[in-house]
């Protein structure tokens, strides 16, 4: 049965040049519209200024942070003890090394996601003592800025988190006479690393102000040596494309796989070079496999908001899959929001008797929204209304403007260690796939942006029954089909505890695998990719509930990667083999449009 509810009309090619209907413009002979306006465009103005970052939310956290420590006098004095404690630490520490010809045991580690202090250089005076020094000083902040007590939650988090952010500006690893891998290559090239970092960051700049991204010296092309599973375009409407990847065994699978990647990125994470391919390993182990291509919108899409994209995306992709296939039920995997939507779509079409799913595969996905990481920090009132202010402006987030923020996440990773390579070191690399992938981001509309943020992270209506589709109420508690969910070790963007919570919200067995890596990276996880492992267990719908702690202690762990396990988990499912359908389906009316990867993630 297919739900009524989310049914649109089918569009077809040649929309691009159909003008989009705009929301009405505001009445200029209302003062209050003019004032409202006025202070919209003000806080659009600052909102590029600052990146995108509210100034009234960091002061905020700012403000409740310094009273309460203010109010706190025995707080004050703890940390005046561990400034003590730290400097005989590290006086002692420089005792031992003089003593044992400059070398000695040091009196902090870094974290272990920290590499900037990791090579030889780094071990020997004076280079050992300023970045222990350093280390020290990031540690005693860290004390300062949590566990004062009445601070909120969140202000902590995001008063430690600008802490962090400064210090990282100042790390004696960014700087030419505090970095001894700095040194040793200007050594080494007689000072033209520098030159190389000039000519590397008038470039940048360059490109910056004539808008126009730089080119990267990347040896990757859409359609040319990534994204090149062969396959054709079987559907469009102005939302999304749908490709229909050709199989490539003598027998499939007589149930389809559609895969719903993230509005914010292009597909072709899931299929990049054919060796880390998610999509050629599933065709190769004789699956049918569809993937939506969304479009890259603009300000004319400024009003599309998120039930354009569950009816013109998600259902209008499961619809065409199945007239296409002509399979009474389908398998549908969504990576990130884009599991986020298929979430809401499963749910919508569990309450309304559509039983067109046959399991759900999510992929590093969340569906609640308290533990969302580290984003969480940019989360509040105040922080939202100053982004719609923004977007209200230009119509969308830019896809910039989207990057930076989860650059900011991993600063030491993503900023502060390329400007080092690139302007001091002078050695700019050509990106790899993944980095050719992350650059070529996509924007969002304002209207859904708006109503992602403030429905999902703000208010959690979707884990709490809340959420609207149709209007009328979703539960994920109706979801009852099969679950294979898979979370990352390292995710800074969902947390692996976060997309666990599948065990508790959905009423149906659940099969929940953690892969090392992070958010990426652990998904693009491909057999025989080096130091990589996975633990999985199957839970079903009557057991009791355990933990994410718990589960972690008794999960069976393996070698490898986890796309065998999934792959195995669906054949189970996906009913008995039988010969390759056509690309398309004429007689349904899904003609082949276009050759894989279409037109869509071109769009810059």
């Amino acid at each position: 049965m297919t739900s009524s509810v989310l049914q649109e009309p089918e569009s077809t090619r040649g929309h691009r040049d159909v003008p989009r209907q705009h929301i009405a413009g505001p009445d200029f002979a209302d003062p209050t519209a003019i004032t409202e306006i006025s202070d919209r465009a003000l806080r659009a103005l600052a909102a590029r200024m600052t990146l995108g970052l509210a100034p009234t939310a960091l002061l905020s956290a700012w403000a409740d942070w310094a009273v309460h420590l203010t109010m706190s006098p025995g707080k004050r004095v703890r940390l005046v003890e561990k400034a003590v404690r730290k400097l005989t630490r590290f006086q002692q520490y420089v005792a031992r090394c003089a003593v044992e010809g400059g070398r000695g045991a040091p009196c902090i580690n870094p974290l272990i996601q920290d590499r900037r202090f990791s090579s030889d250089a780094w071990q020997v005076p004076p280079f050992n003592l300023i970045h222990q020094a350093f280390l020290l000083q990031q540690q005693w902040w860290w004390n300062a800025t949590t566990g004062v007590r009445g601070v909120t939650k969140q202000h902590e988090n995001a008063v430690e988190f600008a802490a962090r952010q400064i210090l990282d500006v100042v790390s004696p690893a960014n700087f030419a006479l505090t970095n001894p891998d700095i040194i040793q290559r200007t050594v080494e090239t007689g000072g033209m690393n520098f030159v190389w970092g000039a000519q590397n960051w008038m470039e940048d700049v360059q490109s910056f102000w004539a808008g126009v991204p730089r080119h990267n010296g990347s040896s990757y092309t859409v359609g040319r040596n990534i994204a090149v599973t062969p396959g054709k375009v079987v559907f469009e409407n102005r939302l999304i494309e749908l490709i229909q990847y050709a199989p490539s065994t003598e027998k499939v699978h007589s149930q389809p796989i559609l895969i719903t990647p993230a509005w914010i990125m292009k597909y072709y994470i899931l299929d990049l070079r054919p060796e880390n391919s998610l999509v050629k390993f599933l065709t190769d182990q004789g699956f049918t496999v569809f993937m939506i291509s969304w479009l890259n919108p603009s300000e004319r899409d400024r009003d599309l908001g998120m039930e354009d994209y569950l009816t013109l995306g998600q259902m209008a992709a499961i619809d065409a899959v199945q007239k296409i296939t002509g399979s009474e039920q389908i398998h549908a995997c969504g990576y990130c929001l884009g599991g986020t939507l298929l979430t809401v779509a499963a749910a919508a079409m569990a309450r309304d008797g559509d039983s067109r799913l046959a399991s759900l595969t999510l992929l590093a996905a969340q569906f609640d929204f308290t533990e969302a990481g580290e984003l969480m920090v940019f989360i509040n009132e105040s922080e939202v209304s100053f982004l719609e202010d923004m977007m209200w402006e230009q119509g969308f987030l830019d896809a910039n403007q989207m990057a930076g923020a989860f650059q900011i996440l991993r600063s030491n990773d993503l900023i502060w260690s390329r400007l080092t390579r690139d302007y001091l070191m002078g050695d700019r690399r050509a990106p790899n796939d993944l980095a050719t992938w992350n650059a070529d981001a996509t924007r969002m509309p304002y209207r859904m942006h708006s109503e992602y943020l403030r429905q999902m992270f703000l208010e959690n209506r979707l884990s709490t029954g809340r959420y609207e589709v149709g209007g009328a109420a979703i539960a994920l508690s109706d979801i009852r089909i099969p679950v294979f969910a898979v979370g990352t070790e390292t995710d800074h963007v969902a947390p692996w505890q976060s997309v666990f919570k599948a065990h508790l919200l959905f009423d149906a067995e659940v099969t929940f695998a953690l892969t090392t890596g992070g958010h990426n990276a652990g998904i693009v996880s491909e057999p025989g990719h080096p130091r990589r492992r996975y633990r999985v267990m199957t839970t079903s719908s009557d057991a009791p509930y355990r933990d994410a702690e718990e589960w972690l202690e008794t999960a069976d762990q393996h070698d490898g990667s986890w796309w065998p396990a999934w792959s195995n988990w669906l054949a189970k499912r996906s009913g008995k083999m039988r010969k390759p359908l056509e690309l398309g389906n004429v007689e349904a009316g899904y003609p082949v449009l276009d050759d894989a990867p279409g037109q869509y993630v071109m769009q810059q």
